[in-house]
């Protein structure tokens, strides 16, 4: 007797593009996780020398990226730029030679949501079809040391957006010499043995729209004016932003950080539930290296709260770019036909010792019936 197990989640493919496979995840070393549960990436696929097909599939739940107090429940935005690094850091090892070894530095990346409505959590797993292009290809003796990408975002019920991404490889040696060098000849850290607690008062979770506090990465956070700041929470034990020992403070941990910054200044300054707000444009330029011994200052300033309204078709023309809110079953329209949308862009800064980490723009948006 045999029995045939169909998943029913509907595949996604890409417009004149390969056939996706998503019945199991890739080598969870090509994406750099020591645990299969943190592996998305179900497929790689050569298009031509310089692009090729990804696909990913995002749980409906999950402790970290799942907890959000967003209803409808979505997709976290966060999820699709995990299931993007995934995407180009195995590419990397499997299409431009790249050791599996080789150590890689997030320098910049991108997410610009066209269709957000599509990430609605449905009744299956999510399946996420990508095509990813390098754009800048970085070669030194012979070796591709940096990447550049641009990919394209499907899902089933179609276009999803679009991101961007970059990544920098340095062998085992030269990845020492660099932190060495950055950290004045101190020998490196790791999370593995780093406290576990960070001084402060823990902010509550539903200011910073999540439900669990460990999941919660702020501390001593304050709002004055139109800006605010707090003091960011390293959760080394926690198995999803620390899957593995790190000898610094990962790019995702600082960019989470920023994340939950935006929304409790969104919430306060704005007066924007973190229960119906979310990241339609995400860009982060990573700076230098965030020490895990140091205080991480995070501040973050709002701009203007903008309404838009959208045109016969559904269609909303934003600062950020054309924004769809189609449902999944093909509906257009979020609250009834005259749905307006509400954005304001927020800018996060990261620092440490006064130095610039990083610069995180966001912009949430919410809908609200008219």
């Amino acid at each position: 007797m045999s029995t045939t197990i169909r998943s029913s989640a509907l595949p996604t493919a890409l417009p004149d593009g390969p056939e996706l496979d998503y019945s199991r995840t890739v080598d969870r070393l090509l994406v750099h996780r020591d645990a299969l549960g943190e592996v998305f990436l179900t497929d790689l696929r050569p298009i031509d020398a310089e692009s090729y097909a990804a696909a990913a599939q995002l749980p409906r739940s999950h402790a970290y990226y799942g907890d959000h107090l967003l209803r409808p429940s979505y997709h976290d935005p966060v999820l699709l730029l995990e299931a993007c690094r995934q995407a180009t850091l195995a590419g990397a090892h499997r299409f431009y030679e790249v050791a599996e070894d080789h150590k890689f530095i997030l320098t910049h990346l991108r997410l610009h949501l066209v269709n957000p409505r599509l990430l609605q959590v449905g009744s299956s797993p999510f399946s996420l079809a990508m095509r990813v292009r390098v754009t800048n290809r970085r070669v030194r003796d012979g070796r591709v040391t940096g990447l550049d990408y641009a990919l394209e975002l499907y899902t089933e019920g179609g276009v999803l957006g679009t991101a961007e991404m970059g990544l920098r490889f340095k062998s085992p040696t030269d990845y020492l010499t660099l932190r060495l060098k950055n950290r004045g000849g101190l020998a490196l850290p790791s999370s593995a043995t780093h406290p576990e607690t960070t001084a402060g008062t823990p902010v509550a979770p539903y200011l910073v729209g999540r439900a669990a506090p460990e999941n919660v990465v702020l501390t001593n956070a304050s709002t004055s004016g139109t800006s605010s700041r707090a003091t960011l929470r390293i959760p080394v034990g926690h198995p999803s932003m620390f899957d593995h020992p790190q000898d610094h403070l990962p790019g995702m941990v600082i960019g989470e950080g920023a994340r939950q910054l935006a929304l409790f200044t969104a919430l306060d300054v704005c007066g924007m539930s973190t229960a119906k707000v979310f990241p339609t444009d995400v860009s982060v330029d990573f700076l230098r290296f965030g020490e895990l011994e140091d205080e991480t200052l995070l501040t973050a300033r709002t701009g203007e709260l903008v309404r838009f309204e959208p045109d016969d078709d559904g269609v909303y023309y934003t600062q950020g770019g054309v924004l769809e809110l189609r449902a999944p079953d093909g509906e257009r329209g979020a609250s009834g036909e005259h749905a307006l949308l509400e954005q304001v862009p927020v800018r996060v800064e990261a620092r440490q010792r006064d130095e610039l980490l990083c610069t995180v723009d966001l912009t949430l948006t919410r809908v609200a019936a008219g």
